[in-house]
């Protein structure tokens, strides 16, 4: 199936690993131009050196710590074509601390609104004039299965990425008919280098084996297994595609069945 992406200009946001580096991988993989997004600039120089080598695609890069002030500013300026000349956006955060949401400061809210939520809507504001003018555009934030079905341990995380889901739903009612489709995609247990630092912090607090919490949560998810990156990415591929026109403001889970309710 050809999904339409040959040509097409795309920011991944958080992509020099993980999640965000797995769609950057495959869309550059269906023949998109992909602009990698990180703090750490060898890990970025070394990823878009790898992506573009495969042929279809090509990848570059921007250095910039997304937590730091004035860093959507810093992004804008770093983009070869500007930001007018984007197509598809990839909102993508990093995770906050895991702790009891009980002990969470008023500080510590603001900084991580800032970063996670208020970041990435600033973001999509910048590239979202250049899409509506050209008819065409996609939009699409990774949040986390935790905003349906909220993860213990993880409060910060539960609640604002929350927020993200209905601003998506709601600017995608404003944009549809210039072309623009705006979704949320909530990944479940992936096998990332976070999943890692939970399953580290989970077995210290419980004082189990990595082993034996990760056979702990493996088993309440149907497929019996964490999913791969290469799972996820495919999933948020096809919604980022042309073949996609039709689907806009949906929550996608992937998640192996493990959110309970529908």
């Amino acid at each position: 199936m050809d999904l339409g992406l040959t040509g097409k200009r795309a920011l991944v946001l958080g992509s020099s690993k993980g999640l965000g580096h797995g769609i950057a991988e495959q869309l550059a993989a269906e023949g998109a131009h992909v602009t990698l997004v990180g703090r750490n600039e060898d890990r970025l120089r070394q990823a878009a050196e790898a992506i573009s080598a495969r042929g279809a695609g090509t990848a570059r890069y921007v250095a910039v710590d997304m937590n730091g002030p004035e860093a959507v500013d810093r992004l804008m300026a770093g983009l070869a074509d500007g930001p007018g000349a984007i197509d598809i956006l990839v909102n993508n955060s990093g995770g906050p601390p895991p702790g009891n949401i009980s002990a969470v400061t008023a500080e510590d809210w603001l900084k991580h609104f800032q970063a996670m939520v208020v970041t990435l809507i600033e973001t999509t504001g910048r590239v979202l004039p250049g899409m509506r003018e050209r008819g065409w555009g996609r939009i699409l934030t990774v949040a986390s299965s935790g905003v349906i079905q909220p993860i213990p341990n993880l409060g910060i995380s539960n609640t604002l990425r929350a927020s993200l889901v209905n601003w998506g739903k709601t600017l995608s009612l404003e944009v549809a008919p210039d072309g623009v489709t705006v979704n949320t995609i909530l990944p479940g247990r992936i096998q990332t280098e976070r999943l890692e630092q939970l399953d580290a912090v989970a077995s210290q607090k419980q004082n189990k084996s990595l082993e034996e919490v990760a056979t702990a949560n493996k088993a309440q998810i149907p497929v019996g297994r964490y999913g791969t990156v290469e799972e996820f990415a495919s999933v948020a591929t096809f919604l980022l595609s042309a073949r996609a026109s039709y689907v806009t403001g949906t929550v996608t889970l992937v998640d192996g069945g493990a959110v309970k309710s529908r």
